[in-house]
């Protein structure tokens, strides 16, 4: 089916649906994530959690628009919702913890491989798990060639980024990957020419990463 025809299937209802389920679960998770990640710290201030609330609520809409009334939306409305709180945390604390990286992983597996059994979509699937090996070894490789370009939490985050984007099609995890150093480039641009003198500009690849595979899971098919 097109983008334009899968975009039809989501009715109004679908469409709202996603947003409250995303907003919710993006709502919880931060409490979750303050409970049990106590060195991240406390929830983050009133403005953070209505910016990260709003983010949810908009890429829960934007994924039921994109994929409408399929088996795997699930899959997308959980990566929409993790890539939000990830990207919080790797912008404030430069850090992506194992732990909900692992979560977008294993969900993510159990959510597609759900799919898979429901549409008997097992080669995609397939194509889903090359692509989350794929992208790690290749982040792997040039995070043990250039140390200071990107960290080890990049790398695992590259896992299950591949994964869903594999699921897609190869095109998109090269372009992923590709993509994501293009955004960070500009953001490592745009933090330079904002920096204090005297003080290095840190920028975190997550974010750049997470926008990159978000951006191509809503605008290809």
């Amino acid at each position: 089916m097109s983008t334009a025809g899968i975009a039809a299937s989501a009715g109004p209802l679908l469409v709202i649906a996603a947003a409250l389920f995303s907003l919710g679960a993006g709502m919880l998770s931060e409490l979750v994530i303050a409970r049990s990640l106590p060195r991240l710290g406390a929830l983050p201030a009133g403005r953070t959690r209505i910016t990260t609330a709003a983010l949810s609520c908009f890429l829960g809409a934007a994924l039921a628009l994109r994929f409408g009334a399929d088996w795997v939306l699930p899959a997308f409305l959980v990566l929409g919702v993790l890539a939000v709180q990830l990207a919080r945390i790797d912008l404030s604390l430069h850090l992506l913890p194992n732990p909900l990286i692992g979560t977008l992983l294993i969900s993510g597996l159990a959510l597609l491989a759900v799919s898979s059994a429901a549409t008997a979509g097992w080669p995609g699937f397939l194509r889903a798990v090359a692509g989350a090996a794929v992208l790690f070894v290749a982040f792997l490789i040039l995070a043990l060639v250039s140390p200071q370009g990107i960290g080890m939490g990049d790398v695992k985050l590259a896992a299950p980024v591949g994964l869903y984007l594999g699921h897609l099609g190869w095109g998109q995890v090269f372009y992923g990957g590709a993509l994501s150093f293009v955004v960070g480039g500009i953001a490592s641009l745009i933090a330079a020419r904002r920096q204090q003198p005297g003080k290095p500009a840190e920028v975190a690849f997550g974010p750049s990463l997470l926008a990159s595979a978000l951006g191509l899971v809503l605008f290809t098919s």
